[in-house]
């Protein structure tokens, strides 16, 4: 479903934080973190920019945790100038309250690295990213984890959770070399449900007609993120999308999920039926979702 949001705006890549009683939504934009804010998850008014890093363009994927009264924003970014998306970096940030502003601290990973999904578990706190693979049986952009010394600084021993496995995850054929198509795994959402630990992503270019959400999953007691072993759902060889386009909507994928009194929204972004991709158009959604026994489904959209 899509949400009201103010005209003229756009929203790729939302995620969305609740504090008290107020909704926070994080978005992609060229010059800077995006702010909307919202009382009841449908209707949202726009504030501005809340992070900003003066020399540096194209932030993409924020998100946002709060740990120990503080706020700290993950974003990808790269310096002005640069002309290649690969010279993206995630940095870390850190406000005061959850509409920033959000002052720089930090460069998370010294290589490609983007969408970032911050989760405490267990007493410790751990960063789903995604980063390049160029010598890979299918070479492209894949998910790893690591856990982090402190919410500014990572350990630097990621390791790889998702991979793709389809054709439906190349998102561009011979795209560095003729003959080498490029796939693309990217977007990790993570949640948990009892014993069950969920991972959805996006595969394949938001201009794509396979361009869709998946998921992936592990069934442990285990609190460490890292010891778990996640699984394509219904399999690595299976293209079984939780969210895909349909009549009214295309282009859908990066999601964030928000929980609430045992109900699962997952907020997305997507274009118009009859939209395409060749301008920024990405404007956020809202679907619900059912997590039992190990599968997600999507129930009101």
């Amino acid at each position: 479903m899509k949400l009201n949001m103010p005209v003229g705006k756009v929203q790729p890549d939302p995620y969305v934080l609740k504090e008290g009683n107020r909704y926070y939504m994080y978005a992609t934009h060229k010059e800077g973190v995006q702010l909307y804010v919202s009382e009841n998850r449908a209707d949202w008014s726009y504030v501005g920019f809340c992070f900003r890093r003066a020399g540096f363009m194209e932030f993409w994927a924020p998100a946002v945790i709060r740990l120990d009264g503080k706020y700290y924003l993950y974003v990808s970014c790269m310096p002005e100038g640069a002309q290649s998306e690969h010279s993206q970096r995630l940095v870390a940030a850190e406000a005061a309250a959850p509409a920033g502003p959000f002052s720089f601290r930090s460069e998370i990973a010294d290589a490609f690295s983007i969408d970032a999904h911050a989760v405490e578990s267990g007493g410790g706190l751990f960063l789903f990213y995604s980063v390049n693979d160029y010598e890979a049986a299918r070479p492209g952009t894949l998910i790893v984890l690591d856990r982090m010394r402190s919410p500014v600084q990572a350990c630097g021993s990621p390791k790889v959770v998702v991979r793709p496995t389809l054709d439906e995850d190349i998102f561009m054929r011979s795209r560095f070399e003729k003959g080498k198509d490029w796939h693309t795994v990217e977007g990790a959402c993570y949640f948990r449900k009892g014993d069950w630990h969920y991972l959805t992503y996006s595969g394949n270019c938001y201009k794509s007609e396979y361009y869709y959400i998946g998921y992936a999953r592990a069934h442990s007691a285990e609190s460490d993120l890292t010891k778990l072993d996640f699984r394509k759902y219904p399999a690595d060889d299976a293209y079984a999308p939780l969210l895909c386009k349909n009549a009214s909507e295309n282009g859908t994928g990066h999601n964030s999920i928000l929980e609430e009194d045992g109900r699962y929204f997952l907020f997305y972004h997507g274009r118009d039926g009859g939209e395409n991709g060749e301008r920024e158009n990405r404007t956020a959604r809202i679907c619900e979702i059912s997590a039992e026994d190990g599968v997600l489904k999507v129930i009101a959209r």
